[in-house]
């Protein structure tokens, strides 16, 4: 019994010291290959100097409908992110920020000299007007449209302020030299008459301008279409994207 139990222990004893021998053997060799082995280089892509980052969104500026393509003088500025689709005329001096459309699908709409259609405002034309006014939009010269304005055939006369966050309803008609305050709603055929200020949900007629303030229209005017060339300044007259395809004509092996 004493001789077997003895065998057994010596068996056991064996095996462990063996186990043993066998881990530090591999553990050697793993710190010899990690030490001995020559490290993968990274591969890194260093961009071209003249690479031009653009943005693919895919969203036009000018959107040509049938036949009618819209128009903006030389001098006018028109953020990058605006959208005129059809009929649209966009005349010198004037300016058109970021964010809002000039939708002429159905009829014309003209934004006149040295007027401006400020952040995210909303302008259509419908095919007529129910009062049987014309159905065009029409912003006359030095008109200042507030930001998130909806105008819908309606008729601007030169030197008006329509405040922000204003809606002008079909056949709607601001006379000259007039002022709507912000938030205020001209449902449709009402006429703000010359040299007054209106404001409110229908808009009604508040009080008569000075002639100080309506001198000051046109001078607002004029100050935002100032500040209009200190933005049109930043953008190049003509597009950048020729580079990108002489760049792809050079990778095809075609000559350029």
């Amino acid at each position: 019994m004493a001789t077997s139990l003895a065998r057994i222990s010596k068996r056991r004893i064996t095996s462990a010291v063996s186990s043993n021998l066998i881990r530090r053997y591999f553990a050697a060799e793993a710190v010899a290959v990690a030490t001995t082995e020559t490290p993968k280089p990274k591969s890194q892509v260093t961009p071209s100097p003249d690479r031009v980052k653009w943005d693919y969104r895919g969203q036009r500026q000018i959107i040509p409908l049938g036949q009618w393509l819209p128009k903006v003088a030389v001098d006018a500025y028109v953020a990058p992110n605006v959208v005129l689709a059809g009929q649209v005329t966009v005349w010198d001096g004037s300016s058109v920020w970021n964010g809002a459309v000039l939708r002429g699908d159905l009829n014309k709409i003209t934004v006149g000299f040295c007027s401006n259609v400020q952040e995210r405002c909303v302008v259509h034309a419908a095919w007529s007007s129910p009062t049987g006014l014309p159905a065009q939009t029409l912003i006359d010269r030095y008109v200042t449209v507030g930001a998130y304005s909806l105008l819908r055939s309606c008729t601007i006369e030169p030197e008006c302020i329509i405040g922000q966050h204003s809606i002008l309803m079909e056949g709607s008609l601001v006379e000259t030299r007039s002022i709507l305050e912000a938030g205020s709603v001209l449902p449709p055929g009402r006429r703000i008459p010359s040299g007054e200020l209106w404001g409110g949900n229908p808009a009604r007629f508040i009080r008569t301008l000075t002639n100080e303030e309506t001198l000051e229209i046109p001078k607002l005017a004029v100050a935002i279409n100032h500040l209009s060339g200190d933005y049109f300044s930043e953008f190049l007259p003509y597009s950048t994207i020729y580079l990108e395809v002489e760049k792809f004509k050079k990778s095809l092996g075609i000559a350029v």
